[in-house]
C-alpha cells in the first residue's frame, strides 16, 4: 500500500478549519476594483487597542504553556504599527533576545511575499508583455508537466493557486533528498496530475516554478527580482530569499524542535533555498510590519506606490477552493494567488497564511483588509498551533472582548494528526513472530535507476546493508523485518519516521517514495 501523505494543514487545511470554528472566518481577500464595496469596518480603536493591550499576556502565557523558545508578533492599523515585539530567546541555552529586528526564516509565508512580488512584476498595465495569466512553458525553458497540453497552457496564476493538476507537495521529497531547485524543477513533468483547474493540491516547487518563470522574463533571478521590486523599494532591509543571507545574520532566531521531555532544542538547520519563493525568506517582525502596511494599503507604503494595486487585487481573489465545507452550514475555505481567502458571516474576507517546517519554524499572517488590520506571528518552534493561536485569540478579543474558546488544543490537535498522516502503518520496530529470513546479501547489492529520483546503490557494511541515495550519497542503514523487507528512518523536513524498502526481482520499492508512484527502483545492467 502507498503511504498517505499529506502536510500541507500548516498553510492550507488549517484556514478552513478555523474558518469553520470561528465567527471571524479565516485567510481573505479584497473584493475586485469593479466588484460591490467591501463591508463596513466593525471595529472601533477601541476594539482594536483592547486586543494589542493584551497581547504581551497572551504571548507569554503560550509560551509558558508550550514551552516554545522565541515569538515575534508585530500589529498593523490604519497604516500604523501599533505593536512591535520579541519574546524569548534566540537559541535555547543562550543568552540572545528576541526583537523586532530578530530574523526569522517564514516558511511558508514565504508564498503572499512571493505573490507580492509577482503582482509588482506583471503590472496592471494592457501592454504588458507578462501577466498572471501568462504561460509558464513560454518563460522557463524546458518546463513541462506530465500532459503535454496541460505543460502549455498552465499559467503563472494556476501555480501560485496550486491548481495545476500536480499533487500534493509534488517535489518536496527530492529537496529533501538534496536534490536542486533546476532538478526538481525538471523532473515534474514524471508527477501524476489530476485535472487541470478543476484540483487542488498544494505544492511548493510548482509555485517556486512559476516565480522562476516571471523572475526569467525579467531577466534575473527570484532572488534579485525580489530585492528591487519589493525588499529594498519597501525599505525591508532584513528581509532575504538567501538562505546564506539568514545564515550570517546575528541577530536570527535558530530552528528548534521539541524533545519528548517537552524541552526544544536547535538541532536541525533548514536550508529552504530550492523552494526559496515558497518557503525560503527570511525576515523580521519589523520588516513584516512594513509589508502589512503595504499590503492594507493596497500597495502604497510612505505615500509611494511601490506594488500596482491591480496586479495586487487579483492575488486576494478566490481562485480555487481548497476545502470544500463538511456541512451545509459550513463555510468553505479558498486559496488566491499566494494567500488563503474565506469570508465571514458579515462578508469581511480576510487574507491569512501559516508556514511551517517540521525542523523548527512556525509563523502565521493574518489580516482584515476592511478593518485596515492586520498581524504577524513569527516563531522559532516546531509547528505546534503557537502563532495561529496568538492570531485567532487577537481577533477574537478585537470582535468580541475575549478568545472565543481555547484556540490551542483545536489547532496542536489538528496539525499534529495531519503531520503524522504519512506514517507507515507497519510497525518496522517489531517484526513478526513468524518473520522469514533474509537473502544472501549479494541477492540485494547493487545499483538501481529511477528517473525520478535518481540512482539508489545498496552496499554492504561491517554492520548490514546501507542504502544510498540523493545526488549528495546519503547513507541510510537498512534493518531487516521479514523476507526481502528491510526498513530505515527516513529524515529531513519531510520525515515520517521508519519506511519500508522491499526487493523483489530486480527492483527495490522505498515506501514513502511511492505515494505517487515513483518509489520503485531498477537494478541497472
Amino acid at each position: 500500500m502507498r503511504p498517505s501523505r499529506s502536510r500541507a494543514l500548516t498553510v492550507c487545511a488549517l484556514a478552513a478549519l478555523l474558518a469553520g470554528a470561528s465567527g471571524t472566518g479565516a485567510g481573505a481577500a479584497g473584493p475586485s476594483p469593479s466588484g460591490p464595496p467591501p463591508p463596513a469596518p466593525q471595529l472601533t480603536d477601541d476594539q482594536v487597542n483592547k486586543a494589542v493591550d493584551q497581547l504581551d499576556s497572551v504571548v507569554s502565557a503560550i509560551m509558558k504553556r508550550t514551552g516554545v523558545p522565541g515569538v515575534a508578533v508585530g500589529v498593523v492599523h490604519k497604516d500604523r504599527v501599533v505593536y512591535l515585539k520579541g519574546f524569548g530567546v534566540r537559541h535555547v541555552g543562550e543568552q540572545g533576545k528576541i526583537d523586532p529586528d530578530t530574523v526569522f526564516e517564514i516558511a511558508s509565508v514565504s508564498k503572499p511575499v512571493a505573490s507580492t512580488v509577482v503582482a509588482g512584476a506583471v503590472g496592471a498595465g494592457k501592454d504588458s508583455k507578462l501577466t498572471w495569466d501568462t504561460p509558464v512553458a513560454g518563460q522557463l525553458s524546458g518546463f513541462a508537466l506530465k500532459d503535454p497540453w496541460v505543460s502549455s497552457h498552465v499559467t503563472v496564476a494556476d501555480l501560485f493557486a496550486h491548481r495545476s493538476g500536480l499533487p500534493d507537495h509534488a517535489g518536496d521529497l527530492l529537496e529533501d533528498l538534496g536534490y536542486d531547485r533546476a532538478y526538481i524543477l525538471d523532473h515534474l513533468r514524471y508527477e501524476p496530475l489530476t485535472p487541470f483547474r478543476a484540483s487542488y493540491a498544494y505544492t511548493n516547487f510548482g509555485l517556486t516554478a512559476a516565480a522562476e518563470a516571471v523572475a526569467r522574463a525579467k531577466g534575473v533571478s527570484w532572488e534579485k527580482l525580489s530585492e528591487d521590486t519589493l525588499y529594498k523599494p519597501a525599505g525591508m532591509n532584513s528581509t532575504s530569499s538567501r538562505f546564506a543571507d539568514f545564515e550570517k545574520a546575528k541577530n536570527k532566531a535558530v530552528t528548534h524542535v521539541k524533545n519528548a521531555d517537552g524541552t526544544w532544542s536547535a538541532r536541525f538547520v533548514r536550508d529552504a533555498d530550492a523552494q526559496s519563493p515558497a518557503g525560503g525568506v527570511s525576515s523580521t517582525a519589523k520588516d513584516m510590519s512594513r509589508w502589512l502596511r503595504l499590503q492594507l494599503a493596497n500597495g502604497k507604503l510612505g505615500g509611494h506606490q511601490i506594488i500596482d494595486p491591480a496586479g495586487l487585487a487579483q492575488t486576494r481573489l478566490p481562485q480555487v477552493i481548497s476545502q470544500p465545507p463538511a456541512a451545509p452550514t459550513d463555510r468553505a475555505g479558498f486559496y488566491g494567488l499566494g494567500w488563503n481567502v474565506s469570508y465571514d458571516e458579515s462578508g469581511r474576507l480576510r487574507l491569512g497564511h501559516s508556514g511551517g517546517f517540521a525542523l523548527g519554524a512556525a509563523t502565521n499572517v493574518t489580516m482584515l483588509p476592511a478593518e485596515q488590520l492586520g498581524i504577524v506571528v513569527l516563531t522559532n518552534g516546531a509547528p505546534i498551533g503557537v502563532p495561529e493561536t496568538v492570531a485567532q485569540d487577537f481577533f477574537d478579543t478585537a470582535q468580541s472582548g475575549k478568545p472565543t474558546r481555547d484556540w490551542l488544543p483545536l489547532i496542536g490537535g489538528a496539525l499534529e494528526k495531519q503531520l503524522n498522516q504519512g506514517r507507515s502503518s507497519t510497525d518496522y520496530a517489531h517484526p513478526p513472530a513468524d518473520a522469514k529470513p533474509a537473502r544472501a546479501t549479494s541477492a540485494y547489492t547493487g545499483t538501481y535507476d529511477n528517473a525520478y529520483y535518481g540512482r539508489l546503490t545498496v552496499t554492504e557494511s561491517a554492520s548490514g546493508l546501507v542504502a544510498e541515495l540523493g545526488p549528495r550519497h546519503m547513507r541510510f542503514p537498512l534493518t531487516h523485518y521479514s523476507g526481502d523487507v528491510f526498513s530505515f528512518e527516513t529524515t529531513g523536513e519531510n520525515a515520517i519516521g521508519p519506511t519500508g524498502v522491499t526487493f523483489k526481482d530486480n527492483t527495490v520499492t522505498v515506501e514513502y517514495l511511492d505515494h505517487n508512484g515513483l518509489g520503485t527502483f531498477t537494478k541497472a545492467g
